[in-house]
């Protein structure tokens, strides 16, 4: 019996990958759950598992195609009991596009060991030896952290990469140079362009005095490593207080689906994480739920998993609003862009020390405070104006009075 390998669904608002890479040839016997073969969207990379076990008949979709939920890629012959290689058991679709010179040779840089297009642009980025690389992943496989660690040590760098380089005749270049987009590019920048397309986007500015979270942070960082075993960072004060805040202005936490509006009354909290490919969002599923220290310890996985390419496709949906940090590489102010289908993100910033005014009881005076400019940007289609600067106000409140989070004020 024939059996059809299908693209599964790819999560909330995701409907296309393109195909990574075939894990297994015409004409190779697969198991059950095997996986053979690599999706990638501009979201994830994840591995499709052989529904059945047989022999691959067919590859109907080739590496670089564009695939949609529920197309078929693939063949197998459940009744099959051996793999046999015979000129019946052709490739189905259109040969792929012929590479350029270029292409051709970063392929063969790395595409001898099976590794996936992110671990390939790495190695060919960076000028590395595959070979000298310890591989931790399944089958032998590199992985994103495989690579990253070689980076980070140098100790897999080319003999070209580390010779002398020869004297060269001096070469007058191009001014400029033109570049295809690559496919998964192609995807992410539709993807942005529908989000500004679809809702009325606008954003909304203030600014936070960072001292009570620092001061807090200092006292109780030790003894909360001890207690927990994860670093108390910034990222869980403000997922508290972006919880609290979405329970008071429930219209950020919606989302519009025609011509309704849905409600949400539970808080999957997206947090913006970097990867070698760009940002990903992962999701703190019922993050209401969660303690400090849970919250903390469930980002920190989730960087870990981003870095070594392991994230799910369930991990990056269910989504109800996003927090983003680009303080992390020094942005001082930025206007995010909504997560469709969420009609809210908060933004976190780069935190300065700046002068400002602290009113008291004697009067004004002058001091010396960390601050952090914030920034939400939302679908004013169902967020008035009124709501917006309300919740970010409401966050501000929290993070400058920590103690507001645990009396629930």
């Amino acid at each position: 019996m024939t059996i059809e390998i299908k693209v599964p669904p790819l999560g909330e608002s995701v409907s296309e990958a393109i195909i990574a890479r075939w894990m297994k040839s015409v004409g190779d016997a697969v198991a059950l759950d095997e996986p053979i073969a690599e999706l990638e969207t501009d979201k994830v990379t994840l591995e499709i598992p052989a529904p059945a076990a047989g022999v691959l008949t067919s590859i109907i979709a080739e590496v670089g195609m564009s695939v949609g939920v529920n197309e078929v890629i693939a063949l197998i012959d459940e009744n099959a009991s051996t793999a046999v290689n015979t000129p019946s058991a052709k490739v189905t679709s259109a040969p792929p596009p012929t590479a350029t010179p270029a292409q051709n040779t970063a392929q063969d840089t790395a595409q001898n060991r099976g590794h996936s297009p992110a671990v390939r642009r790495l190695i060919d980025e960076n000028n590395l030896d595959p070979h000298r690389i310890s591989a931790s992943g399944k089958d032998g496989r590199l992985t994103k952290g495989d690579v990253l660690a070689a980076i980070e040590d140098g100790t897999a760098k080319t003999a070209s990469s580390s010779a002398p380089a020869p004297v060269m005749p001096r070469i007058e270049m191009s001014l400029e140079e033109r570049v295809p987009m690559t496919r998964l590019r192609k995807v992410i920048a539709a993807r942005l362009k529908d989000a500004q397309n679809t809702a009325a986007m606008l954003t909304t500015f203030n600014e936070v005095d960072m001292s009570a979270v620092m001061a807090l942070r200092s006292e109780y960082r030790d003894v909360f490593e001890k207690s927990y075993g994860v670093r108390l960072g910034f990222m869980s004060f403000f997922v508290q207080a972006a919880i609290a805040a979405l329970r008071e202005f429930p219209a950020v936490n919606a989302e519009i689906d025609g011509d309704d509006i849905i409600y949400k009354n539970y808080y999957n909290i997206g947090v913006a994480v970097g990867t070698p490919q760009g940002l990903v969002v992962p999701v703190l599923k019922d993050a209401d739920k969660m303690s400090f220290a849970e919250t903390e310890a469930s980002i920190n996985g989730f960087g870990a998993a981003a870095r070594d390419g392991k994230l799910t496709m369930d991990d990056m949906s269910g989504g109800t609003f996003t927090i983003s940090n680009g303080g992390v590489y020094g942005s001082m102010m930025s206007t995010p862009i909504l997560n469709k289908p969420q009609s809210g993100i908060l933004g976190m910033h780069n935190i300065q020390k700046r002068a400002v005014v602290i009113s008291g009881k004697t009067g004004d005076s002058i001091e010396i405070r960390p601050m952090m400019y914030l920034a939400l940007s939302y679908d004013h289609r169902i967020i008035d104006g009124r709501e917006a600067v309300s919740f970010l106000v409401r966050i501000k409140n929290m993070i400058e009075d920590p103690r507001r989070m645990l009396l629930g004020l």
